[in-house]
């Protein structure tokens, strides 16, 4: 069983910055990749952000400069440090852990992001 569990959404005004965590357990076999998606009402889920188990990180354009992603010692923990937010960074907010050999996706249950006066 592997469990995605993630915290630390909230309420930020523009400008302001937020942490996101992600804790992967359970039964995770290299190669895999964990990745922040987020979901806008009324828009499709999009991708924010990607690290692999070898440390590769990726980025679209639209938070390169703004967002990090990063892990600990325990590597299936990450972290997406979001700086500079806009309001059309507000979404629900969804960590996803990706086995790439059994093609396995699992997901986090959302944490909200809001970016607001």
């Amino acid at each position: 069983q592997v469990q995605v569990v993630e915290s630390g959404g909230g309420l930020v005004q523009p400008g302001g910055s937020l942490r996101l965590s992600c804790a992967a357990s359970g039964s995770i076999f290299r190669p895999y990749v964990m990745n922040w998606y987020r979901q806008a009402p009324g828009k499709q889920r999009e991708l924010v952000a990607s690290i692999t188990s070898g440390g590769i990180t990726n980025y679209p354009d639209f938070v390169k400069g703004r967002f990090t992603i990063s892990r600990d010692n325990v590597e299936t923990t990450v972290y997406l440090q979001m700086n500079s937010l806009k309001p059309e960074d507000t979404a629900v907010y969804y960590c996803n852990l990706h086995l790439v050999r059994s093609q396995y996706h699992y997901w986090g249950q959302g944490t909200q992001v809001t970016v607001s006066s």
